[in-house]
This record gives C-alpha cells, structure tokens and sequence, in this order.
C-alpha cells in the first residue's frame, strides 16, 4: 500500500480532489488515514472471503453504491476485488485495470502505478495529453506525512521508556510469512534469517553505535521472536517493543529513528516513504520491483543472497550487513 501512495498524489493533484480508497487488511486505513489526497477508506478484511459470508464487503458495496460510480483505477493483479466493482455499479469501461497494463522490464512497482496515473478510463476520457494532466505530482518514490498528533503520541511513548533525549536505531526481524505456522526455521522460507545473525547484528550495532538505544520492532506475534534474539545478543539498551506498536506509532517511530536494519517488509517502506535510512535484505522477492523507495532521498541498502540455488535470505552473510551498515549515511550522524 505505501508503493501506491504516489498514484493517490497523481490523482488528486490531477483532478483537483481527495481519492477515495477500497482496500483490505487491519493496516491500510491506519497508514493511510489522514494521509494528502486520501479522501474516504473502505476496508474489508479479507477481498477473498465468499461475498455472502462477508459482512463488511456487503457493507463496503452499499457504500459504493451511495457514493456513486466514478472513474476508478483498480491495483489489484488478481480478480478478487472486481466482484465488489460489479456490485457496486461500477463498470470496465469507468475503469483503468493493471492487468491491462503490465509491468515493462525493469519497471519499479511505484512506476507502474504512476504511469497508470497518466491514464483515463475510457468513459471520461477527453482526448488531453497525459503529461499535461499528471503534471508535477509524476516525480516518483513514496511519501508518508506525520501528522501532530502522532508525533506527541510517539514523544509520549518514549518518554515513559527514558528514551525521549537518547538517539535510537531500529530493527525489524520478522514479517508476516516469518511467523506463520512455525515456518520461520525452514530453509523453504525465504524471509527468514537465523536468529545467531541476527544476534551477531545487534552485538556489531551495539560497538559501532554505544550511545543509541535499540529499538526491536515487530507486531504481537513477533515478540517471543524478538525475545529469543535478545537472549542471545546480550547486549545492553535494547528494547523489545513490538508489543506495542500500532501504525500511527511506528510510522512516528521511523520517522525519528537514525536508522533501521529491517527485512523485506510492510516498515521498510514505511521507513523510506518517511526518510530513515535502512538496510532491507531482500529474499525471492524482486528489488528491482520492490526495493523501497522514498522521496525524502533516505539512504537505502538493498542486500539479496542465494540458498540452493533459490533467491532467500539464507544467502546473505552476517557480514555483508554490518558492512552495509557501516557505510548507510545514518540520519544525524
């Protein structure tokens, strides 16, 4: 979702007005809430749910329907929001569809989206130069605002830790395929990185940086994780707090961070969308496609590796990490 904030900018700085957003999973509404040019957030949680056992895409399409059919820019490569469109009213012709306009080689996903931005479903097209159109909002990379009450929630926060005056670096180790069902210890997960690596991260970051507090990230299910890492870094000032951390608080959180060591994941975007410097080891996904990209400039390190012959995680070398890190121009420093 933050990849798909710079088409939101494109289109309301092309007509002039917010861009209401269908979307899915507890996330996106707290990123994107409050965001420019975001007008009205319809959430469901699963687009893959059977429409008659799901109350809240009935409820999303009655809202559709009241709000009325307009032109529409549909981001999903797969059809399972289409049957929302439908029964909501809103037909092809009032759409501009992604399937119909695939990735070019070497394109970044931010660049297909800003290129979609160009485009007018063909109900309203009226024959103008896309370039006139999009205008200046086409200068690509991701951005996320904080607003102020975020910030003095995040303030808050630290504050009741001791940790408001002391300079912070963040981690972020697991994702949601690192904790699903036990699978983060095999080989064929390729988001997950041995926890001794990381171990041997946190004690490098530590020597490198002894007047930062470290900061673990994570969702609830990510705590035990981060717990076992801990155990074996033994190092001092670092703190565990992936127990709470809602949306609003870590997009704060990343956007006063010195910098982050992360894996391929929700924050690491978030971060670059924010301009904290980051590390990001990549594992089957495509960096040319993915690798996060921000327009506050932040310094990014895009590191992958093989394992069997496969793209994983496994493949990237505790110190190919601390030598990213070594050189990642950190925010204050």
């Amino acid at each position: 979702m933050v990849l798909v904030t710079p088409l939101i900018h494109a289109l309301a700085d092309r007509f002039g007005c917010d861009v209401d957003v269908l979307t899915s999973g507890p996330w996106s509404e707290p990123l994107l809430h409050g965001q420019p040019g975001v007008g009205e957030i319809y959430c469901v949680r699963s687009r893959k749910t059977p429409y008659w056992l799901s109350a809240d895409q009935r409820r999303v399409v009655s809202r559709l329907r009241a709000r009325g059919a307009g032109p529409t820019w549909c981001c999903d490569g797969n059809d399972a929001a289409r049957s929302m469109l439908r029964r909501a009213g809103i037909g092809g012709p009032l759409i501009v569809d992604v399937k119909d306009h695939p990735l070019l080689p070497g394109e970044h996903a931010t660049q297909q989206w800003l290129r979609l931005a160009r485009l007018l479903p063909t109900a309203v097209q009226r024959g103008e130069s896309p370039a006139q159109d999009v205008g200046s909002a086409i200068a690509g990379g991701c951005s996320l605002e904080i607003d102020e009450r975020q910030r003095a929630d995040v303030n808050a926060w630290l504050r009741d830790r001791g940790l408001q005056s002391v300079p912070l670096i963040a981690i972020q180790v697991g994702n949601k395929r690192t904790m699903r069902r036990g699978l983060r210890r095999f080989a064929v997960n390729n988001k997950y990185w041995p926890n001794e690596r990381w171990a041997a991260v946190l004690r490098h970051v530590r020597a490198r940086n002894p007047l930062h507090a470290i900061l673990l990230l994570g969702t609830g299910p990510e705590y035990r994780l981060n717990q076992e890492i801990m155990a074996l870094a033994g190092v001092d000032r670092l703190f565990n707090v992936a127990d709470d951390l809602p949306v609003p608080r870590l997009m704060a959180l990343l956007a006063r961070v010195d910098g982050l060591v992360t894996v391929d994941s929700g924050p690491a975007h978030v971060a670059a969308a924010v301009g904290c410097p980051l590390v990001v080891l990549f594992g089957k996904a495509s960096t040319s496609l993915y690798r996060p990209w921000g327009t506050a400039g932040a310094d990014v390190k895009v590191l992958t590796g093989q394992y069997q012959g496969e793209p994983s995680m496994l493949g990237i070398e505790t110190g190919t990490v601390v030598a990213a890190w070594d050189t990642l121009r950190l925010r204050h420093l």
